[in-house]
This record gives structure tokens, C-alpha cells and sequence, in this order.
């Protein structure tokens, strides 16, 4: 039977990361690939205790509950922000489930077909995907290591009248790159003279290896009119939470959370409330800087591997935080071909095909440090590096 689906799915393409997550869930494969913190380190008895303390309240939390989120954890959510210099009040921010339903509502709220958006390239592949879905036009702006060229930035949007533009500027996905300030400035005044609202993704902040903390561009956007805000819990508490959160201009949360509620309703009220009672009692920085510490002692480990390859066959630029590992090949390869040698050596990681728009840069690889051990990433990386000189030992022969 032929099933009269809706043009826009057609233009649906799987995630590379998910399709991976499950080849790797068989055999002893180690992966490189999801964006996964370490379930080591999750703060089960400190959680355990968080959700004893629902389920004590009686039943009120296995209630329906109000679209925006749980008000409590949402004041919480506020006054981490404002910590961040962030200007947000409760009303200003809506509960989600997860970052990546955030990305998914502000698709839903300000798209339509034929629409046209900016980004980074290479740009966080969950998000291309879902702005594929409403039938959008997805333009990619130059940049370097310090974000977006303003030059060509403004000329991308002269052309092109962008709904708004989307970037991850601190510790992006999946370059681990952080924007400067005058890049910051730059997209700001850009934004400004143009009337373009800008979506800051910030999953990572966080997960900062240096003391200072990279200055969010929501907390340069004084008016906070310019700048849609989002981030989550699953790399600093647990990602099965799947609670994220939206933070902009009231008029955007009040549409957001009417488009929720024709998606879900509202956000779990049980985990919800559990989060809220672990981020009231207990020493959650604590938790965050244990992260960090572990976290950059594996990207250290995984770069040393890297360096230890050969000074010529890797590109790469150390990250000050977050979770990757943005990884350049100086051969003739490519990465998508390269996956294939490396499952069966027994290790996966990210083609970087999968995050551009446009014409890809195929010899790129995005590698996750932070889901391994030390020990397991020594392993995968021998078993990555066996499956290079595969593939390249091959193409000498061709």
C-alpha cells in the first residue's frame, strides 16, 4: 500500500548518532559516537533520595501539571541563569523535555515552509534535522575558530532575510569550539541592525575546563528581546530526565507552550519535582566540578592518542569544555567509509558528514571523550587507528 505521508517527512533523514547507538549497544564495541556523559557518574543515591521525597508528597505529583513546567523548579531554573548574568524571570522560561524539544518548538513556532535559517557549519546535526522537518531553507554562514565571520555573516543575511540565526558558542557541537567576545558582539550588533532574532543552544557551559565562564550571549543581550535561550539537564544531572528548558520574551513562551501542549501536554510532573528537590538539596556544583575534572582528564588521554599517531595525520583544536573531540584526517578518506573498518575493529564514532549543510567535509570525525574510561578510550583509539591504516592500506592498492 502506498501511505500518503506529508512532503515534509519525506525530507527526514535518520540521525547518524541514533543509528549508531544501536549498532554499538551489540558486541564489545566502544563508542565514540553519543553525545553520552558517563553513567558512572550519575548522582544515583543523591536522585534516589530526590524521588523518595515525591512520592512522599502522596499522589499530587503524578497529577496532571501545568504546560509551562513545575513553577518551583522553574524559579530555580531562573536564578541559575541569573548566575550566568542572565535576566530571566519564571514567566520568561518553559519547562521541556529535553533541549532538543526546545530546538523542536521554536522550529514549530517561527517556521514555515520555504523559511530560511543561518547557521554554523559544521552545525549540531539533531537540530539540522529537525529544522528540515518544517520545510526550511538552512544556510550556513563561514566561520573559524572564533564563531561566525561578521562579514560574511551580514552579506548571508542581506541575501537571505533569516527567521533567526541559530549557533552554539560555547564549546559547540561539534567542534568544542568557543566563540570570542567580539565574535559575540558582532553577531549582537548583526542581529540588531538587521532585526534577526538569534538562538543561543547552550548545553555545555557548564562542562568548562577553565574557572572562567564563557559570558552567554542571552546575558550580552540587555533588552533580552534579541536572544532565545535554551539548555539542559542531560550533561550535568542525567539526560533520561529529558528535562530542558526554553528562556525567552514572554510572547515566544506563551506560543511555545501552547505548541507543547498539542505535542505532549506538559513535561513529567514526577521527574520534574525530582529535580527540582536534587538541585534544592544537594551540593550540585560539587557534582558539576567532579564532572569536569574527570571529563577534561579524558580529553587529554584521547588527545594524547591522537598525538601520538603521527604529528601530520590529525587536525584538531584542544576544547576548553563540553563533550567532542572535532577531528580532521590529513588523507584521502572518508569518514562515513572509515565507520564501517572501525565497527568491526570494535569502536564507533561520528562521520562528519552528518553535521554540515551544504557540501561536507568528509574527512572529519566527531569523537565523545567523555562516555569512556581513560582505559576504554586507550583501547578505542588503538582499535580506531588499526582501522585507518585499513582503510588507507586499501587505497594504496586500488
Amino acid at each position: 500500500m502506498s501511505y500518503p505521508f506529508a512532503t515534509r517527512v519525506q525530507r527526514i533523514t535518520s540521525s547518524a548518532v541514533r543509528d549508531l547507538l544501536k549498532v554499538t549497544q551489540a558486541g564489545d564495541v566502544i563508542s565514540f559516537a553519543g553525545g553520552l556523559p558517563d553513567e558512572s557518574l550519575f548522582p544515583v543515591q543523591e536522585l534516589e533520595m530526590a524521588y523518595q521525597k515525591v512520592f512522599r508528597s502522596g499522589g499530587k505529583y503524578l497529577q496532571y501539571g501545568p504546560t509551562e513546567g513545575d513553577t518551583d523548579l522553574r524559579m530555580l531554573i531562573s536564578e541559575r541563569m541569573q548566575e550566568k548574568g542572565i535576566s530571566s524571570h519564571v514567566e520568561n522560561i518553559l519547562v521541556t523535555t529535553g533541549s532538543q524539544q526546545a530546538i523542536d518548538l521554536l522550529a514549530k513556532v517561527f517556521l514555515s515552509a520555504g523559511d530560511t535559517i543561518l547557521v554554523e557549519n559544521p552545525s549540531y546535526l539533531a537540530a539540522l534535522q529537525a529544522f528540515r522537518l518544517y520545510e526550511t531553507d538552512i544556510i550556513a554562514v563561514e566561520s573559524d575558530a572564533d564563531g561566525m565571520i561578521p562579514e560574511a555573516l551580514e552579506e548571508k543575511i542581506i541575501a537571505h532575510s533569516p527567521k533567526f540565526i541559530y549557533v552554539v558558542p560555547t564549546f559547540s557541537n561539534p567542534e568544542g569550539k568557543v566563540w570570542s567576545r567580539e565574535r559575540r558582539e558582532a553577531l549582537l550588533r548583526l542581529a540588531e541592525k538587521h532585526n534577526v532574532l538569534i538562538v543561543e543552544d547552550d548545553p555545555y557551559s557548564e562542562l568548562r575546563f577553565a574557572e572562567e565562564e564563557p559570558v552567554p550571549l542571552a546575558a550580552m543581550d540587555t533588552e533580552g528581546k534579541r536572544v532565545i535561550y535554551t539548555s539542559t539537564f542531560s550533561k550535568t544531572v542525567a539526560p533520561g530526565f529529558r528535562i530542558g528548558w526554553l528562556a525567552g520574551p514572554k510572547e515566544v513562551i506563551r506560543l511555545g507552550a501552547l505548541s507543547k501542549q498539542s505535542t505532549d501536554l506538559h513535561t513529567s510532573s514526577v521527574d520534574q519535582r525530582a529535580l527540582y528537590y536534587f538541585l534544592k538539596d544537594f551540593p550540585v556544583q560539587d557534582h558539576v566540578d567532579r564532572l569536569r575534572a574527570v571529563y577534561e582528564r579524558r580529553m587529554q588521554a584521547m588527545q594524547a592518542c591522537l598525538a601520538r599517531s603521527g604529528p601530520h595525520l590529525f587536525e584538531w583544536a584542544e576544547p576548553k569544555g563540553g563533550m567532542f573531540l572535532w577531528v580532521a584526517i590529513n588523507r584521502p578518506i572518508d569518514t562515513s567509509e572509515l565507520l564501517k573498518a572501525a565497527v568491526d575493529e570494535g569502536v564507533a564514532f561520528v562521520p562528519g558528514a552528518s553535521f554540515f549543510t551544504g557540501t561536507p567535509q568528509t574527512n572529519t570525525l566527531r569523537l565523545n571523550y567523555t562516555h569512556s574510561s581513560q582505559q576504554r578510550i586507550e583501547e578505542g583509539m588503538g582499535r580506531l587507528m588499526a582501522a585507518i591504516d585499513k582503510v588507507l592500506a586499501s587505497k594504496v592498492r586500488e
